[in-house]
């Protein structure tokens, strides 16, 4: 039993984290908690820092990821379809769990606002976005602002760069883009590293509050471990004195992480509802071989629905 309780120790966490600017960057930002929690466990905690959404949704899939903080839309398909559940929100600095979607163009691009973008479509406007699976990087946009227009940013503009919020912005202020997709975090965050290309830039959209990011565990981990995960991290920076003074420091790393806060799955349902949302405004606006197929795509979109709903209200 000994030897088999130190191979458990010796078993190291897989933290998986959600690129916010640079893989390399995510990571230097999130090493000083997580070398906290490692010490905390005795045992290693090593990290899954990858590129894209879609390599970590990959690597969640896979079952290379123990713990992981994600968007809600990379959260939706973890709980769903890849055995992971909530147990925490990100609380920004500020206190607000959420985030708010932009668009933004250089501040003398001659688009002002939204009614200059959408007025003219095929004018070879060049867009900097995220992936698809990014909620403020591509869902909230296309749900709110293009497809509500019977639009598709793939096809409205000229031409669609991805790649993550910082790049984008810097692609805007290099006149490489028009328009980028970013979010309010992001935004901070392209401020305090590119300060004066930042005073370039202006907002023509904001979206209504998204709920923020959240933290998921593995269904499977045993119950010991899972209490000391969850009760080192929903009391982070939250101790009196020296102590909690030194762990609020090293959350300031990460950008406008205050703490987390418990949660469960019900968090996600607003996502589901975005997703839901953009895809029957997409069906209704494409065209379609007959009438039947296209009522079948929106009846399967609201079956879709149903059941991912149940499943975050399953647990």
């Amino acid at each position: 039993m000994a030897g088999s309780k130190e191979a458990d120790q010796a078993t190291p966490i897989r933290f998986g984290i959600l690129p916010i600017g640079s893989a390399a960057e995510s990571l230097e930002q999130w090493r000083p908690l997580l070398d906290d929690l490692q010490k905390r466990l005795g045992r290693p905690v090593t990290t899954v820092s990858v590129g894209s959404y879609a390599s970590l949704s990959s690597a969640i899939g896979a079952q290379r990821v123990d713990i992981a903080f994600l968007s809600g839309g990379l959260a939706v398909e973890a709980v769903t379809h890849q055995h992971m559940q909530v147990f925490a929100q990100f609380v920004r600095s500020d206190g607000a769990r959420g985030n708010v979607a932009m668009l933004v163009v250089r501040g003398d691009s001659p688009i002002r606002n939204l009614d200059d973008l959408l007025a003219t479509p095929g004018s070879g406007w060049r867009y900097a976005r995220s992936e698809h699976l990014s909620v403020t990087g591509y869902i909230a946009p296309e749900a709110y602002v293009f497809a509500p227009h019977g639009l598709n940013s793939d096809t409205f503009f000229n031409s669609v760069r991805v790649g993550d919020h910082q790049s984008n912005l810097l692609a805007v202020v290099n006149r490489e883009a028009d328009v980028a997709s970013s979010n309010n975090p992001d935004m901070d965050l392209f401020r305090r590293n590119f300060p004066r290309e930042a005073e370039q830039l202006r907002v023509i959209w904001r979206s209504p509050l998204i709920p923020s990011g959240v933290l998921v565990i593995r269904d499977g981990m045993s119950r010991s471990l899972r209490r000391k995960l969850t009760a080192f991290l929903l009391g982070y920076g939250k101790a009196r004195g020296e102590d909690g003074a030194r762990e609020q420091a090293k959350m300031a790393r990460v950008p406008d992480l205050g703490g987390f806060a418990p949660e469960d799955n019900r968090v996600l349902e607003p996502f589901v509802d975005m997703q839901y949302t953009l895809l029957r405004q997409q069906a209704e606006h494409s065209q379609w071989v007959t009438p039947q197929a296209r009522q079948a795509r929106l009846a399967q979109i609201e079956q879709d629905r149903r059941h991912a709903l149940q499943l975050l209200s399953a647990h």
